[in-house]
């Protein structure tokens, strides 16, 4: 049986979905204003690893990943840019499934945006205020009444109490109590607006995941996820509204990915230590990325360094070299099926699941040259186990073959084969130099020859 951490209860449960086969699942997705970074693709990698786990359970699964495409840092950006605010988010909207597509990230079932659901968000706005959850303020702003929601505050574990003596009025705010947060902003001169039962304006940003959520999933759905970041305010504010709103419970399952540091210090920019997804992929291929998002479990923190990013390339070498030279047409072995589930099972334990794949390699290599029929079968089984993780799942040869993004590939592979035949005429020949030269040669290239009783192979530092 598979066990979430669920973030409501602080505790792993089953996982029961409210309808039998069949799973909702809501995943915040990016604000897209620039491109995105490491915290952003461990978000794509996390949930896209739960979507393909859910679906090899046999789940049938309805994957939501909203797209927030109105909101202030958008509107301060398209104006420093001069520039429309839609073709602006358009523009980082088709580079983030750029970057999703290389770090093998499937797309979701559906992948709605805020400006497409005014009328959505509008009538439950409508509802807070009809139900006594939500109040007009002279500014024309609406705000929720965070105390007329007394379970506020149960998923972040803060108490009204405590919240109220740290609040603030931010200025031009007009508000009823400092721990009320705004549901739609009233138009201000050179901002896109659309016209609503309140005069002009905007919708806040909490209020968008509510309306896209419950419109795509229902009233209750299974499983919400984001990254921690996101707990308090985003999701605490999500569960008032979409509960004052319609009566019923929101979420059954509440994940959280950890952060992300770089270094052992946290990620920004006044640190000197931010970058870009788009430039480490500049530096590292896509699953290799992946890989490393992968080594530890979704809920702990993942401190990204070079190293590690080269640890992964050398992990993601030993699992193709493995898989070389062997047919993956044939069935897959299920001799290592059961521990991988079970690693997967407790919470998506990857690092325990790729701990599963390591020894699997280990017997593919150790009878690869006695048994190579059952060789072949457990290499279709990491083929099989590694679909799961989305890894290993490109052709050994162009894997291994693919290089260092770092490294100016000087020789085709064409003429790579064609210096391999005259090295083994040089050797044939016992010319030593000239053989010695031609490795040489692939030395200075990155490239790495591999001499076995059925030839010499080759592959890309």
């Amino acid at each position: 049986m598979l066990k979430i951490y669920n973030d409501l209860h602080n505790r792993k449960q089953t996982f029961r979905p409210l309808v039998p086969g069949k799973v909702s699942l809501y995943v915040c997705g990016m604000t897209v204003y620039d491109h995105c970074h490491l915290g952003h693709a461990r978000v794509l990698v996390v949930f896209d690893l739960v979507y393909r786990y859910l679906k090899r359970l046999g789940y049938e699964v309805n994957y939501i990943r909203n797209i927030t495409d109105i909101d202030d840092k958008i509107i301060q950006r398209a104006n420093e840019r001069g520039e429309p605010f839609l073709q602006l988010t358009q523009r980082f909207i088709d580079a983030m499934h750029e970057d999703a597509e290389a770090l093998a990230v499937l797309p979701p079932d559906a992948e709605p945006r805020a400006t497409e659901h005014l009328a959505q968000i509008i009538a439950m706005v409508q509802r807070l205020i009809d139900r006594g959850h939500a109040y007009l303020a002279d500014n024309g702003d609406v705000y929720y009444s965070v105390r007329s929601f007394p379970e506020y505050g149960r998923l972040s574990g803060k108490s009204i109490d405590d919240l109220e003596s740290g609040a603030r009025v931010a200025p031009g705010e007009i508000k009823r109590d400092p721990l009320d947060f705004v549901l739609w902003k009233a138009a201000k001169p050179g901002e896109p607006s659309w016209p609503s039962p309140w005069g002009e304006g905007r919708p806040g940003w909490h209020i968008e995941c509510s309306a896209m959520s419950t419109q795509a999933l229902g009233d209750t759905f299974d499983i919400h996820g984001g990254g921690a970041d996101l707990i308090f305010p985003h999701h605490e504010n999500e569960i008032a509204q979409s509960e004052g709103a319609t009566g019923h419970p929101f979420v059954n399952y509440w994940m959280h990915n950890g952060f992300v540091r770089v270094n052992e210090e946290k990620m920004s920019k006044s640190l000197g230590n931010f970058f870009t997804l788009r430039e480490l992929l500049g530096r590292y291929r896509g699953e290799e990325i992946r890989y490393f998002i992968l080594t530890s479990q979704y809920r702990s923190p993942l401190n990204y360094d070079e190293e590690h990013l080269d640890n992964a390339r050398a992990a993601l070498t030993r699992f193709y070299t493995a898989l070389r030279g062997l047919p993956l047409d044939v069935p897959p072995s299920r001799l290592f099926d059961q521990r991988f589930a079970a690693a997967m099972n407790d919470d998506f334990n990857t690092p325990e699941a790729l701990a599963v794949m390591f020894d699997l390699v280990r017997e593919i290599n150790r009878i690869r040259n006695q048994q190579p029929q059952q060789a072949a079968a457990l290499a279709a089984e990491l083929r099989s186990l590694g679909a799961v993780l989305g890894i290993v799942q490109a052709d050994p040869e162009d894997y291994l073959r693919g290089g260092d993004p770092q490294v100016v590939q000087g020789l085709s592979d064409g003429e790579i084969e064609a210096l391999i035949s005259a090295r083994n005429a040089a050797r044939a020949a016992k010319d030593w130099a000239e053989a010695d030269r031609i490795r040489d040669l692939f030395k200075q290239q990155g490239i790495v020859l591999e001499d076995g009783a059925d030839g010499t192979g080759w592959r890309r530092l």
